[in-house]
């Protein structure tokens, strides 16, 4: 069994390491002490509480309650727009990234084709692809004997009809029949 120190030990420094990482402050929870009791939600959340806790105390006349937490809802406000920052930041990065993995595939693209294009100059381009050569047509060529150059093969011909012949169904022996056709045990 542990004992609640070591739970409240383990507790902080996960706390200590989740606030100090920069991770993802826009969907993390927080637990904000306010002047009226604990506040827990996203940032945006605790922002709309102590907002509207602000129009509240400001509907009451307490300038002091009110400002206290237009505060709080400020430094939320902060953290979020800096957390908002940081992810733009990284979006760009990232992007400026890929627009140069891109450049880069489509260097070596151009480089391919102009090396394939260098392999052959005196060849012409259909050349270099038989599919785009003129193709020579076989099938008319015997067509007046009546042979049309292509191959026989088992699935060209006709299939033969099949019929099939039943055979008749084997009568079951009857047991009242003693015509003497079963034979009989010897004695």
């Amino acid at each position: 069994m542990k004992s609640s120190r070591s739970r409240s030990r383990s507790k902080n420094s996960r706390n200590r390491n989740n606030n100090s990482g920069g991770g993802n402050v826009v969907n993390r929870v927080f637990d904000s002490s306010g002047p009226e009791g604990k506040v827990r939600g996203t940032p945006q959340q605790i922002i709309d509480k102590y907002n509207q806790l602000a129009r509240d105390s400001q509907l009451s006349g307490d300038r002091v309650a009110t400002e206290n937490f237009q505060q709080h809802a400020e430094h939320y406000m902060r953290m979020l727009s800096e957390a908002q920052k940081e992810i733009d930041a990284r979006r760009e990065e990232q992007e400026r990234q890929n627009r140069e993995r891109q450049a880069e595939r489509d260097r070596e693209r151009a480089q391919r084709q102009e090396q394939e294009g260098n392999a052959s100059p005196n060849a012409p381009s259909d050349a270099a692809d038989p599919a785009n050569a003129p193709q020579p047509d076989v099938a008319d060529v015997n067509e007046a004997e009546g042979d049309s150059g292509l191959v026989e093969t088992p699935e060209s011909q006709p299939k033969p009809k099949r019929t099939r012949s039943r055979k008749p169904k084997p009568r079951p022996a009857d047991s009242s029949d003693d015509s003497g056709s079963a034979p009989e045990a010897a004695e």
